[in-house]
C-alpha cells in the first residue's frame, strides 16, 4: 500500500500535480560565487564579499537563512533575525572567504537540517542564534592569525555559547497542496536570563528585471503589496498571484517593504535607481533609519517584524501561510494545525518504509537526518555562461582577462534545481559529487535520481566534445568518471529484475559514449591506454598540483586516472551487455568496451615491462616522465588503491546467449593467453557464492590483489578505526620526497585538515577518511568476494592472525565507517568530537565532507551530506546483517 508521500511522488512523476514546485531550493550562499564575479582577476570572494551581500542585488540567484523558493527561484521566503546586539541583521549565514580562513573557506554558524520528505511536503531545520553580539571580526582575525598546522577557530571557540545564551530557532514547512505553503517558526530561549529577539520572516522576489537581459527567465518588475484583508499579495508576470498572511494575535507585527535592488550610493557612490534598497530592513532595525522602508506598503521585498522578550526556557511561535490569492478558507483555522500534524505523521510513515525493521532509535535518527540533509541540499542553480562572459547591459562590462574562466563553455545554460555538495561551502554542482548523491537519493526518490543523472548529459550542459562540466570554478577541469557507475547502480536499485527502466539506461548510455570518447581522445597523451586526467577530484593527494603543467614540462601516467578509465570501461561493458539482451546491436558496443578494459588493464600492469605496478612494493604508483628521466612517485595513497575498484563479474550463461560478444571473448581467451588472467573463468561447476559459472575482469590478478590487501587492511597503513585512509600512515614517519629542477616536493601523512594550500586548502586527501572512495572500495571487495568466494581469505587486520572472507572484511570496514556516527558506550560520537553544548542538549548530527583518520571527527564542509549520505546505505546493511544473525 502506498504511503501519502509515495502517492505525491507518483502524482509528480505522472505530471498530475506539481508537488515539487516549492522546496528548500534557496542557496545558503550566493555571495563569493563565480556567477556573481565580474572582476578581472577572478577573485570571487573579494569581488562580492559577505559585507556587501545585504546591500547588493544578486544577478544569478538568491540566498537566505533556511529558506524556501519555487523551482525557478522567483519568489523566495527565509528567516531574518536580530538579537538587539549584532551590528547587522542576520539574513544569511556568515563564513570566511578562501583568503580569510587558515584552512580555506568555511561557514561559521550552527544550523542543522532535521527532516524532509522528497516532495518537501514536510521540511524542518534548526538555526542556533547567539544572544550576544555575533563575533564577526573575532572569527576573521583569529583564523587569519593561525597557521595551517593549527585547527580552525570555530564559533564555539569564541565563547559565544557559554551559559547556553542562545536561541534555538526551528522552522517547519508543510504543504496543504502543491502551491499552499504552511510555515511555523518556533524560537526558544535556552539561556538563564530574559533576552530580546526580533523575528523578521522575509518574502521577496529574485531580481530579474535590472539586468537588461532578454533570455528566458527575465521578467517585468514584480510587486508585493498590502491588501485590505491584512496580508500581502504578490504579482509576477510568469507566476500566479499569491497571498501571504500571518497569525498576529496581538496586532503588533510591523509589515516592512522595500525593493530588492542595490544600494549603489552606499557601495559604489553612484545614485540609486530608487528610494528603497535591498538593505532597508537592516538600516531600519539596526541603524534606526525610519525612512529606509516604504510607508506605502509596496515593493519587491517584504518582512513581517515582531519583537519578543523571552524569559529563560520561554518559547514563541509565529505562523505564516503562502497560497494562491483565490484561496477561500481561513488561513489559520483548524485545517492549518491538522495539516501540520498530518504532514509530520506522513513523513514518519514514509521514512519508516525506508528504514530496516530492526533499526534502533539511534540508527533511525541517523538515517533520517542524513536523508534530511540530502533533501535540503537541493538548490536552484542559474548560470548562462554566454551572458555572464559578456556582462549585463545595465551594468559596466566585466573586467575580464583575455583567458576568462569558462570561456570555452559558451553553450552552458543552467537554470535547474540540482543536488549540491553543500549549499554554503559548495553552492554549485560538482559532477562526481552529484553521482554519489544519487545513490542514497535513488532509495527515496528514484525519479529525481534518474533525472539528475540525465541532466548533466544534456546538450546545454555536456560540452560538444563530450566533456561533462566539472564545477563552476572551472567547467573544463576533470572530475573522476563515475557517472556511468552511478547510472548503472541506480538502474539496478530502482526496479526488480525484468521491470527496470531500460529507457533510462539506454538514454544515459548513448550520451556516455560521447564522454568516454572524450576521455580516450583527450586524456591519454601518449595513446598508450595510460591516462593523465589531471587532479581528478583528489585535490592535494599528489606530489605535484596535477591540474597544472608539471615541472620541466613532464607528463604523468596516473594510476588513478588509468584505474578510473578501466572502471568506466567495465561499467559500460555491463550496461551494454544488459541492453544487448533485448537489442543485439549492443553486442558490438559490449565488445568495444571489453577490448578497452583489456587494453587499459594490460597497460597498467605490463606496459614497458611492469606498467604502473611496482613488483618490489606490491603497489601501483604514478609514473612521472621528464625527458629521459622516469620516477615512480612512491606515495602509498588512494591513487594506488583505485585499481582495485576496476572489477566486473560476468555470468557465463548470460554471455553465451549473446553470440557476437561471446565469439569476441573466446577469441581473446584463445589468442591472447597473456591476458587470460584479466578475464579469468572460475574452474569449477560452482563459482564464488553462486551456482553459476562466472568470469572476472579486473586490473589486479589474484596474487596482486592479495598483496594490495595487505596494505589496505594494515592499521599502520590504510586501515583506520573509522574506515580507509586516503594516504598510508606509513608516510607519517617516512614522508615521500622528490627533487625536480632543484625544487623539493614532499608528501606526508596529514590525518586531519590540510597543511597545503593546493586547491585553496579547504580539503585534504593526504590521510583523512572520505566516504565516497570507501564506498567504491567496499563495493569492489564484494565483487571480488562474489567471484572468489569463501576460499579467498585475508588477514584482517594485517598481522593479527585473524582471517576473514572478503565479504566479511568489507563488512568490518563498513562497521568502522558507521562508528563515525554511532555513539559508544559513553554516548560519544566520533564525528562530533567534543560536545559543544553540554550533555543535556545533544546537538543534532552534521555530515561532513571528510573525517579525521585517527579521531574520526568531521572536517571540511560541515553540511556535505550529499556524498556522506552514503552512510545510509552502510548503516542499513549493518542492520540487515544483524537481522540475519551475522556478526558485527
Amino acid at each position: 500500500m502506498e504511503t501519502a508521500e509515495q502517492i505525491r511522488l507518483r502524482e509528480e512523476a505522472e505530471r498530475l500535480r506539481n508537488w515539487k514546485r516549492w522546496g528548500p531550493y534557496l542557496s545558503e550562499r550566493q555571495w563569493g560565487t563565480v556567477r556573481e564575479d565580474y572582476s578581472g582577476d577572478g577573485d570571487a570572494w573579494r569581488y562580492f564579499p559577505h559585507e556587501q551581500a545585504r546591500s547588493r542585488a544578486y544577478r544569478w540567484g538568491e540566498d537566505g537563512l533556511l529558506g524556501f523558493t519555487d523551482r525557478q527561484c522567483r519568489l523566495c521566503f527565509a528567516l531574518a533575525l536580530w538579537n538587539g546586539q549584532d551590528p547587522i541583521l542576520k539574513e544569511r549565514l556568515f563564513g570566511l572567504g578562501n583568503h580569510e580562513g587558515n584552512h580555506g573557506e568555511d561557514v561559521k554558524e550552527v544550523y542543522h537540517y532535521l527532516d524532509s520528505t522528497p516532495t518537501h511536503s514536510w521540511s524542518t531545520a534548526l538555526y542556533r542564534y547567539p544572544q550576544r553580539r555575533f563575533p564577526y571580526e573575532d572569527l576573521v582575525r583569529q583564523n587569519q592569525q593561525r597557521n595551517r598546522a593549527a585547527p580552525e577557530y570555530e564559533l564555539a571557540d569564541t565563547g559565544i555559547f557559554e551559559g547556553e545564551r542562545f536561541f534555538d530557532i526551528y522552522i517547519e514547512y508543510a504543504k496543504a497542496g502543491p502551491d499552499d505553503l504552511l510555515i511555523q517558526i518556533r524560537a526558544i530561549n535556552r539561556g538563564p536570563d530574559p533576552a530580546t529577539l526580533d523575528l523578521l520572516p522575509t518574502l521577496w522576489f529574485r531580481n530579474t528585471w535590472t539586468w537588461g537581459c532578454k533570455h528566458e527567465g527575465c521578467s517585468l518588475k514584480p510587486n508585493i503589496s498590502r491588501d485590505q484583508g491584512g496580508g500581502a499579495v504578490t504579482w509576477h508576470d510568469t507566476l500566479e498571484s499569491f497571498r501571504f498572511e500571518t497569525d498576529d494575535p496581538t496586532g503588533g507585527a510591523e509589515w516592512l517593504f522595500t525593493e530588492n535592488e542595490t544600494n549603489s550610493l552606499l557601495l559604489f557612490q553612484t545614485p540609486n535607481s530608487g528610494s528603497y534598497t535591498k538593505d532597508a530592513f537592516h538600516r531600519y532595525i539596526v541603524s534606526g533609519e525610519r525612512d529606509a522602508v516604504n510607508p506605502a506598503g509596496t515593493g519587491t521585498k517584504l518582512a513581517v517584524r515582531s519583537r519578543h522578550l523571552l524569559g529563560p526556557g520561554e518559547e514563541v511561535v509565529r505562523r505564516f501561510r503562502l497560497r494562491p490569492q483565490a484561496a477561500a478558507e481561513p488561513a489559520f483555522g483548524p485545517e492549518f494545525f491538522s495539516t501540520m500534524a498530518s504532514r509530520k505523521a506522513e513523513a514518519d510513515e514514509f521514512h519508516r518504509v525506508h528504514e530496516p525493521t530492526a533499526a534502533t532509535p539511534d540508527e533511525r535518527s541517523i538515517l533520517r537526518q542524513a536523508r534530511a540533509g540530502l533533501l535540503w541540499s537541493k538548490q536552484f542553480y542559474h548560470y548562462i555562461v554566454q551572458d555572464w562572459l559578456h556582462g549585463d547591459t545595465a551594468s559596466p562590462p566585466p573586467e575580464r582577462e583575455q583567458k576568462a574562466r569558462n570561456l570555452d563553455w559558451p553553450h552552458m545554460y543552467s537554470r535547474d534545481v540540482i543536488s549540491m555538495p553543500d549549499k554554503w561551502e559548495y553552492p554549485w554542482f560538482a559532477a562526481w559529487d552529484l553521482a554519489f548523491h544519487m545513490i542514497p537519493f535513488a532509495e527515496i526518490d528514484p525519479e529525481f535520481a534518474k533525472a539528475q543523472m540525465i541532466l548533466l548529459l544534456r546538450e546545454w550542459y555536456m560540452h560538444p566534445n563530450g566533456q561533462i562540466p566539472a564545477y563552476e570554478w572551472d567547467f573544463g577541469d576533470v572530475n573522476p568518471p563515475v557517472h556511468a557507475w552511478a547510472a548503472w547502480r541506480i538502474y539496478k536499485m530502482t526496479g526488480a529484475r525484468g521491470f527496470r527502466d531500460r529507457s533510462f539506461l539506454e538514454s544515459v548510455f548513448q550520451k556516455l559514449l560521447l564522454n568516454f570518447t572524450w576521455w580516450v581522445n583527450r586524456k591519454d597523451p601518449e595513446g598508450r591506454s595510460l591516462f593523465g586526467g589531471g587532479f581528478l577530484g583528489l585535490d592535494n593527494i599528489g606530489v605535484f598540483d596535477r591540474s597544472r603543467p608539471l615541472p620541466g614540462g613532464g607528463i604523468l601516467r596516473q594510476a588513478d586516472g588509468t584505474a578510473w578509465m578501466a572502471f568506466y570501461a567495465g561499467t559500460m561493458l555491463s550496461m551494454a551487455l544488459e541492453l544487448a539482451k533485448e537489442n543485439p546491436a549492443y553486442e558490438d558496443m559490449a565488445s568495444k568496451f571489453f577490448e578497452h578494459f583489456i587494453q587499459i588493464a594490460d597497460a597498467i600492469n605490463h606496459l614497458g615491462g611492469s606498467g604502473l605496478w611496482d613488483e618490489e612494493d606490491g603497489f601501483y604508483y604514478d609514473l612521472y616522465k621528464n625527458g629521459s628521466e622516469e620516477h615512480r612517485l612512491k606515495t602509498r595513497s588512494m591513487v594506488g588503491l583505485l585499481p582495485l575498484i576496476a572489477v566486473e563479474v560476468l555470468v557465463e550463461e548470460e554471455i553465451t546467449q549473446l553470440p557476437g560478444f561471446s565469439k569476441r571473448l573466446d577469441w581473446f581467451v584463445r589468442y591472447r593467453p597473456d591476458l587470460v588472467e584479466r578475464i579469468s573463468l572460475c574452474g569449477t561447476a560452482k563459482c564464488g557464492q553462486t551456482g553459476s559459472m562466472l568470469r572476472i575482469l579486473a586490473i589486479p590478478s589474484r596474487d596482486r590483489l592479495a598483496r594490495m590487501l595487505n596494505y589496505l587492511f594494515d592499521e599502520e597503513e590504510f586501515l583506520s578505526p573509522y574506515g580507509i585512509r586516503s594516504l598510508s600512515r606509513y608516510h607519517e614517519r617516512h614522508p615521500y620526497v622528490l627533487r625536480v629542477d632543484s625544487k623539493e616536493y614532499r608528501v606526508g601523512y596529514v590525518p586531519g585538515e590540510s597543511d597545503s594550500w593546493l586547491f585553496g586548502g579547504n580539503s585534504n586527501w593526504r590521510g583523512p577518511i572520505w566516504m565516497p572512495i570507501n564506498y567504491l572500495l567496499l563495493e569492489a571487495l564484494e565483487r571480488y568476494s562474489h567471484f572468489y568466494g569463501d576460499d579467498f581469505k585475508v588477514e584482517f587486520p594485517t598481522r593479527s592472525g585473524r582471517f576473514l572472507t572478503l565479504k566479511a572484511a568489507a563488512r568490518e570496514i563498513g562497521n568502522r565507517l558507521c562508528s563515525l556516527f554511532l555513539p559508544d558506550a559513553s554516548g560519544f560520537r566520533p564525528c562530533l568530537g567534543r560536545d559543544l553544548f553540554g550533555p543535556q542538549d545533544p546537538s543534532p548530527l552534521l555530515f561532513h565532507e571528510y573525517f579525521h583518520a585517527d579521531s574520526g571527527v568531521g572536517l571540511g564542509a560541515s553540511h556535505q551530506t550529499g556524498w556522506t549520505a552514503l552512510i545510509t546505505r552502510l548503516l542499513a546493511d549493518r542492520v540487515r546483517q544483524r537481522e540475519s544473525g551475522g556478526m558485527l
